[in-house]
């Protein structure tokens, strides 16, 4: 396997390297807070003409199981992943796990120190925290764990925001935040124009219900 860093299977556009987003799975990982911003992200590097690829990484390559069951492929591994533009880390039950996993604290720390942009969705915020990329800034997580995250120091936690940027970091609050997270931040990679292209193809204008009472 190649060492973390060294090429990876990436394309080039005009004599310029395919820039990659890459998004850390482990077991029992929340699904919407990686597959929400890989629908974005998938879609923005489709519009991108080979500019842009998004690719996901887990300790070994192969199938990583969700914590609803969902088995989703990770494209590399930790030893053999490119070089990432781009770092996001989702959360869910199995982060409690993960943040003491040290291959994958070293693989965020090491990814996220290099990467252009450094990103987290629910208790993915945690994770970064331990790796020290939260050190100093402001940051969100899901409301469930907004007293753990305020309990950790170093850090100042922003209550009832969908996402929130210190920085090149952003981290977003739970599960479906992280589409707006990652649209969002398709607006600061290219422009407005292409995240409202992706939002539309998307058709991702939320609209909550409104819940009725069932009578017999």
């Amino acid at each position: 396997m190649a060492p973390y860093g060294s090429p990876g299977p990436l394309g080039q556009v005009g004599g310029r390297m395919t820039k990659t987003i890459g998004i850390v799975l482990y077991p029992d990982f929340e699904e919407l807070d990686a597959i929400g911003p890989y629908e974005v992200f998938g879609m923005f590097s489709s519009m991108s003409a080979g500019e842009w690829q998004v690719v996901n990484i887990a300790e070994s390559a192969g199938p990583v199981r969700s914590h609803s069951g969902l088995k989703v492929v990770a494209d590399h591994s930790f030893d053999d992943a490119p070089p990432l533009n781009v770092i996001l880390v989702p959360g869910g039950l199995g982060s409690r796990t993960a943040i003491t996993n040290k291959r994958l604290i070293d693989f965020v720390t090491r990814a996220g120190a290099d990467a252009e942009w450094q990103t987290s969705v629910c208790t993915g915020a945690l994770i970064l925290h331990e790796c020290g990329i939260l050190s100093g800034k402001k940051a969100t997580t899901h409301w469930g764990a907004i007293d753990a995250l305020r309990q950790l120091p170093d850090v100042r936690v922003i209550d009832n925001e969908r996402y929130v940027r210190d920085g090149n970091v952003i981290t977003s609050a739970g599960v479906s935040a992280g589409i707006d997270m990652a649209l969002y931040l398709v607006s600061l990679l290219k422009d407005p124009q292409t995240a409202q292209s992706v939002q539309k193809m998307m058709e991702y204008y939320p609209k909550p219900p409104t819940f009725e009472k069932v009578t017999a």
